[in-house]
């Protein structure tokens, strides 16, 4: 089936093409330019990725991708590859989400714009603008927002765990990463929600990745299916594991803020200007 594009209440474009499923938005006077721009651009993302797939589902090695949005989740995992096992696909919602705003903003007149791609969202802002982005575990009264400033630095948000479209590692009912890019983001997101973890807790039921998902890129590696009941202290570990590498991650200017959520309980790494101040590196 070929990329179908449909307009949305609110001054909103739905784009869709297989798995991949955004929600653009845009204020402006190049709105509908910016639109069609992205019409164009997404059309062909598919199948360009498809190419590159048995790349891409590789860890980063010496021979790189090819494709603008392969490279760009290539160079958001690379920073991680020494510390953890990850393939340029951790990146892969807030690559395509970066692709098609750059599209967006190099045709438009534009104040503000933001692709969601699933919960993975990049950001456009000009001076004076702000971004509220919600955040979420499981349980709906585990609920927070944040403030994205022009001035910030921040123009990627993503969240992964054991609740959203992808295989986890770790617990972690859901996490919300701050960064420069929306894939950079995603990787972060990923990486601190597999640290959420308890080794060899009997309530954590963990099946192989393939028997769930034969093509997964994290192969026979153990991913979370089930959680059962953990003790208030057990919760505060796994939580203190995954707040500690996004801590590590922050000192290493590679996200500016988190916030992790499981049963309940939080934990959350504000930006701080040091990290706001790295984001515009």
């Amino acid at each position: 089936m070929p990329a179908t594009a449909a307009r949305l209440p609110g001054n909103r474009l739905h784009l869709q093409h297989g798995p991949i499923d955004l929600i653009l938005g845009a204020d402006g006077p190049g709105r509908e330019a910016a639109f069609a721009a992205a019409t164009r651009r997404f059309a062909p993302l598919l199948d360009e990725l498809v190419a590159e797939l048995p790349l891409l589902r590789q860890p980063p090695g010496a021979t790189r991708p090819s494709g603008p949005v392969a490279r760009r989740m290539d160079a958001a995992v690379r920073p991680h590859s020494g510390r953890h096992f990850i393939t340029p696909m951790a990146a892969v919602a807030g690559a395509v989400a970066d692709e098609v705003l750059a599209a967006m903003v190099a045709a438009g007149d534009l104040s503000r714009a933001y692709v969601n791609d699933g919960g993975d969202i990049a950001l456009h802002l000009e001076s004076g603008q702000v971004y509220r982005a919600g955040m979420a575990g499981l349980d709906t009264e585990a609920l927070g927002a944040v403030d994205i400033r022009a001035d910030s630095g921040i123009r990627g948000i993503a969240t992964s765990g054991r609740g959203g479209r992808s295989l986890s590692l770790g617990i972690a009912d859901s996490v919300t990463a701050l960064a420069a890019t929306a894939a950079a983001a995603d990787a972060a997101a990923t990486l601190i929600a597999n640290a959420v973890n308890l080794t060899d807790h009997p309530a954590i039921t963990r099946r192989p990745a393939r028997a769930l998902d034969p093509d997964s890129d994290l192969g026979d590696r153990p991913v979370t299916v089930a959680v059962g009941t953990l003790s208030a202290a057990e919760i505060a570990t796994a939580l203190d594991r995954g707040l500690a590498e996004a801590a590590a991650m922050q000192a290493a200017g590679l996200i500016a803020g988190a916030a992790l959520f499981l049963n309940r309980a939080s934990r959350v790494l504000a930006p701080t200007p040091e990290t706001e101040a790295l984001a515009h590196a």
